[in-house]
């Protein structure tokens, strides 16, 4: 007979029922991290394992429309999966042919694959899994979708260079050429540099140091445009200059300040460039003290709403960031009219997946 009191016994219980349900937790997540990238990833196996764990089946095959991408376990002897997947793809919903049975994938509504596993499953569980599987396959799409999302925002934004800043640069260096022929040569490197990084196809992400060495570059050229009335400050933490953030960010936004802030404006104009770490966000702040505007006309420009030769800068880089770092990651915009502008980027410093190549 076991003389251990009652309470001592309920809490070794406890105990043990808190242990298997983190154990389960966790296998939850790294299932999520698993299917990060789809079924077709080269984790998928481990996501079979880690289901077939979670069900505790004797074998689990995870299917998409074009068939079986992974298994774990034993099949029994005389298992039909392909005439299995078929009649569940047929009919969209859980099915049950002894030794095995199967759950749709259901991805935004839309079959996407198949869950089949063996042995003695309850289909209630069987059925929560397929679910939890489909989620983290829809995060998958969702992710895929903002990152095509950025790559043709990027397009977009090369191809909407300026004619007018490249017809003026030539125009600058070609009345530099007799009076002053060596600045005349670096303001040619420069235009070159800028030319090379602008089109660049390197990849979607650039270091916060190389986006800087861009708009230093297209700075320098609208100096030399200005008459030298256009004063610089670029103020960088030394912490942020390795961090990742999307291909031409920066250089857009101070483009903007120059052409919509600066060039109505009498007299000196200065615009800064300045970035620093707060905590785990990097933050780069492009500020001027041109003409500014009314509040309501930057929110519009943002949302896409504002007048087509104002501002097509700042909403395209406001689109990618949201698409690279979620809706909480876009511009901020600090302004008013005869005050300047201020616009701020924050985006995290470390991010899976943003890597500058």
């Amino acid at each position: 007979m076991d003389w251990t009191p009652w309470y001592a016994r309920r809490r070794v219980r406890a105990r043990y029922e808190l242990s298997a349900t983190v154990a389960a937790l966790r296998e939850v997540r790294l299932l999520g991290a698993d299917l990060r990238d789809g079924l077709r990833s080269g984790r998928s196996s481990a996501a079979a394992r880690r289901i077939r764990r979670l069900l505790d089946a004797d074998a689990v095959v995870l299917a998409d429309l074009d068939g079986p991408v992974a298994r774990h376990g034993s099949l029994p002897p005389g298992s039909d999966v392909a005439a299995l997947l078929s009649q569940v793809y047929e009919h969209g919903a859980a099915l049950r042919q002894p030794p095995l049975c199967a759950a749709p994938l259901m991805v935004a509504e839309d079959l996407a694959g198949c869950l089949i596993a063996a042995g003695e499953v309850a289909e209630e569980g069987l059925t929560e899994v397929a679910r939890l599987v489909a989620e983290s396959l829809d995060h998958a799409e969702l992710r895929t979708a903002r990152t095509r999302i950025a790559a043709a925002d990027l397009r977009t934004l090369r191809a909407q260079i300026s004619p007018h800043f490249l017809h003026n640069a030539l125009a600058v260096i070609a009345a530099h050429i007799r009076s002053d022929p060596a600045r005349a040569r670096r303001l040619l490197t420069d235009f070159a540099d800028y030319l090379r990084y602008s089109f660049s196809t390197q990849g979607d992400y650039a270091t916060v140091a190389a986006e800087l060495q861009a708009t230093q570059t297209y700075l320098e050229l609208q100096r030399a445009r200005f008459d030298d009335r256009l004063d610089i400050t670029v103020r960088m933490a030394p912490e942020i200059l390795p961090v990742a953030i999307p291909f031409l960010v920066v250089q857009p936004i101070v483009e903007n300040a120059v052409r919509h802030g600066l060039e109505r404006k009498t007299g000196r104009g200065h615009i800064s460039v300045s970035g620093f770490g707060e905590g785990p966000l990097c933050v780069i702040e492009i500020e001027d003290d041109g003409v500014g505007m009314e509040p309501d006309l930057a929110r519009a420009i943002l949302a896409g709403a504002g007048p087509p030769a104002k501002g097509v800068g700042l909403a395209n880089v406001d689109q990618r960031l949201r698409a690279v770092y979620g809706p909480e990651h876009g511009l901020l915009i600090e302004t008013a009219p005869d005050g300047g502008t201020k616009v701020v980027i924050r985006v995290p410093r470390f991010m899976r997946g943003v890597v500058a190549e």
